[in-house]
């Protein structure tokens, strides 16, 4: 029998543990056990110190939960606005450029007008719906209710084709409405409320800037976006808008491209039908402004993940406070049992005993503090989102984040006490009784 494998009195060792490692998981195991006992005898310091992590903790997975619920919920929004695989062209869409580069393109870019949109809908093939979005604020009154900013759109049938849009009652405009610039109107919940109550709206007429528009549809109710009502829009036919708010204006119109991969050679296509219009040499840059889904969808994740960065090392801050105070506390906790720590020593504890044992007690204590934390956080969320209807999303990044920065300076906060704690003279310690 080899005597690698089996003890001087010829027992096999082999597959246990070696007798270092056995050691050093019952040290840890006892170390632990002085550490709940000791939070456990002294419940009110304990609860104290756990506080300030329980509002670090919360208040990182609490902000962590607005900025994805926020995040999540206006890309929602703008979605259904934008819809996917869809581009907008108008005469000036960018907005992160300097000053001085937004008045060189101002002055460059031309107006963009329905005989360009139509000459896009006649020469387009990849492009499966085109509609016109002309904005404009105005009141909506029936008799004596008034909704002061109702949001105007003029539009054409594709609309409900390129973004989301869902009518609960009646229809929606058609070709033919455009055709003929019917004074026609689909309204959102908030108008059909304010104006009509209870009573049936299909039908009947509302007056928008004083001219009368006849209700064919009323929109699903969309809620609100920012403290922002998405109801209050009245949609009419581009042609009647024109008519009522001037024919010269500059329009936007969005398109809708077949796939998400055909995205980019659709847009160029719309690029060339709009080149050769307005008769651009090859040299000369666009006069218009191209803004595609995706590209939004880029710039608001750009901006929340900048927010991210500002907001969340702020909250984290707060961790650190919780971090000093229990730094604190342990200090306060080896003064108070310098004692049992000589004790120890005196029968035969090492320092890295010591060390441990004070090490893990003072991340047991932010550990738990980041357990509370997320369930306070959680509730926290809940509260919100039912209170205000703001979404909460907790996620998981914010949770390990928050947990692992807790016990990471619950570990380094005891670092310095438990350093106290080890190198204590076992002699001068017992003398202190």
């Amino acid at each position: 029998m080899s005597l690698s494998n089996s003890t001087p009195g010829g027992i096999s060792t082999q597959g246990e543990k070696p007798a270092g490692k056995r050691r050093s998981y019952a040290a840890i195991w006892e170390a632990f056990c002085i550490a709940v006992d000791s939070i456990w005898t002294h419940k009110l310091r304990s609860v104290l110190t756990l506080l300030g992590i329980i509002i670090g903790v919360a208040s990182v997975v609490a902000v962590g939960g607005a900025i994805e619920g926020l995040g999540s919920f206006v890309w929602q929004r703008l979605s259904s606005t934008f819809g996917s695989n869809t581009f907008t062209v108008a005469r000036l869409l960018r907005t992160n450029v300097s000053y001085e580069e937004f008045e060189k393109i101002y002055k460059r870019n031309k107006n963009i007008y329905p005989d360009d949109m139509r000459a896009v809908e006649e020469k387009c093939e990849g492009c499966d719906a085109i509609s016109p979005m002309i904005r404009a604020t105005d009141e909506a009154k029936r008799g004596n209710r008034v909704v002061y900013e109702a949001r105007v759109s003029g539009v054409n049938e594709d609309l409900p084709n390129i973004q989301s849009l869902d009518i609960e009652e009646g229809r929606f405009i058609t070709n033919l409405d455009v055709r003929h610039a019917r004074a026609l109107a689909v309204i959102g919940a908030q108008i059909r409320d304010e104006l009509f109550g209870p009573a049936e709206a299909l039908g009947k007429d509302i007056k928008l800037g004083g001219e009368n528009f006849t209700v064919i549809g009323v929109e699903t109710r969309n809620g609100n976006m920012g403290g922002m009502s998405m109801d209050n829009n009245v949609y009419i036919p581009y042609t009647a808008f024109l008519k009522k708010y001037g024919t010269r204006q500059s329009i936007q119109f969005q398109v809708r491209a077949p796939s998400d991969e055909s995205l980019e050679s659709t847009q160029d296509e719309v690029r060339q039908i709009l080149r050769v219009r307005h008769k651009l040499r090859p040299k000369h840059e666009d006069d218009f402004d191209i803004l595609s889904s995706s590209a939004v969808q880029e710039l608001v994740g750009e901006i929340f993940g900048y927010i991210a960065m500002v907001v969340t090392p702020i909250t984290l801050i707060s961790l650190i406070v919780g971090g000093i105070v229990v730094m604190n506390i342990m200090l306060v906790t080896v003064t108070e049992r310098t004692v049992e720590v000589g004790t120890r020593k005196a029968v035969g504890a090492k320092r890295s005993d010591i060390l441990l044992q004070f090490l893990i007690e003072s991340a047991l204590l932010a550990s738990i503090g980041g357990i509370f934390g997320i369930l306070v956080a959680y509730g926290a969320c809940l509260i919100i989102e039912s209170a205000v209807g703001f979404p909460m999303r907790i996620t998981l990044s914010y949770v390990i984040l928050a947990i692992l920065t807790s016990g990471g300076i619950g570990v380094i906060s005891g670092i310095y006490p438990a350093y106290k704690a080890s190198k204590l003279n076992p002699i001068v310690a017992l003398m202190r009784e």
